[in-house]
């Protein structure tokens, strides 16, 4: 089960929250569960957590986050696509849904914009998982690279079918067959006129793109201090010394990975992304009732 929120974002863009429950929870036991904000990376959607957060649903209230520019969320023409404005969405959803002190799972764009809210509002993240995102800076031939590949999709796709196929095989940035990548721009595609386009604007998405690739991020890294766990792909984008560097970095950072995953790590392997998420979740929980324990006298 699914249920759509509307919460209002910086400058009044109308954003879509996703709250998932399988099976539904009464609303007295969800009121008392502790909150996870799922934010996806760019070009994403909050339908691409819908596994990850049918497991947290057990024993959390797990809200995924269409972000601006992206899924059923408002588009603006002029923007702003800035780091500041993601960053307020994400807190004015927290707030606005009851959600925190919130634990925030994002992946790439999204997990930065999870350590960028921790680091400038400590009081409503709890705990971070940051999957496969860099805190270097990736420089304008990463800029040039994307801008190319944008131009080399083939639109409008005839039909989902073509979607898949193209971005699971056919697609130059894919080194061998992956269906599950098929799948996840398939999610990202509406049906049109003339055939299946993506329900954001690749315009926008460099704009975004472009709030964050020319600068490093580790001192926003630094100043979190809630637990927060690094986690990769060992075939994606985050290397594993920079992944370590970051857990080093981060005060209270712990570090995982994950076999057979590239960067889409929670699609190409669920299994293996609960297994390494889940045990984190489950300490944070522990040590918190432990902390709510009262002291013998």
């Amino acid at each position: 089960m699914v249920r759509r929120i509307d919460v209002t974002g910086t400058d009044g863009v109308r954003l879509a929250a996703w709250e998932f429950a399988d099976p539904p929870k009464e609303r007295a036991e969800a009121a008392g569960a502790p909150g996870v904000l799922l934010l996806h990376g760019l070009m994403g959607r909050a339908s691409h957590w819908a596994p990850t957060a049918r497991w947290l649903a057990e024993r959390h209230r797990a809200v995924g986050l269409d972000q601006r520019g992206h899924g059923r969320s408002e588009k603006p023409a002029d923007g702003p696509y800035t780091r500041d404005a993601y960053v307020s969405d994400a807190e004015a959803a927290i707030e606005q849904l009851g959600l925190g002190p919130v634990t925030v799972v994002g992946h790439a764009m999204g997990a930065l914009t999870g350590w960028q809210l921790a680091a400038k509002r400590p009081d409503l993240v709890r705990a971070l998982v940051v999957c496969d995102m860099r805190a270097s800076a990736l420089g304008a031939a990463s800029q040039r690279e994307w801008s190319d590949w944008f131009d080399s999709w083939p639109l409008p796709f005839a039909t989902l079918a073509d979607v898949r196929k193209w971005f699971g095989e056919d697609d130059p940035w894919v080194e061998r067959p992956n269906p599950a990548r098929g799948e996840f721009y398939a999610e990202v595609m509406a049906e049109t006129e003339d055939g299946w386009r993506p329900v954001f604007s690749r315009t926008q998405m460099l704009r975004t793109r472009a709030t964050w690739v020319f600068d490093a991020h580790w001192e926003e890294l630094a100043q979190v201090r809630c637990p927060a766990l690094v986690l990769r792909g060992l075939d994606g984008e985050l290397g594993r010394a920079e992944a370590q560097e970051m857990v080093r970095v981060l005060p209270r950072g712990q570090y995982a990975e994950v076999a057979d995953a590239g960067h889409l790590v929670h699609y190409d392997q669920p299994e293996g992304w609960r297994a390494a998420v889940e045990p984190f979740l489950e300490q944070l929980a522990e040590d918190n009732r432990d902390d709510r324990e009262p002291v013998a006298p």
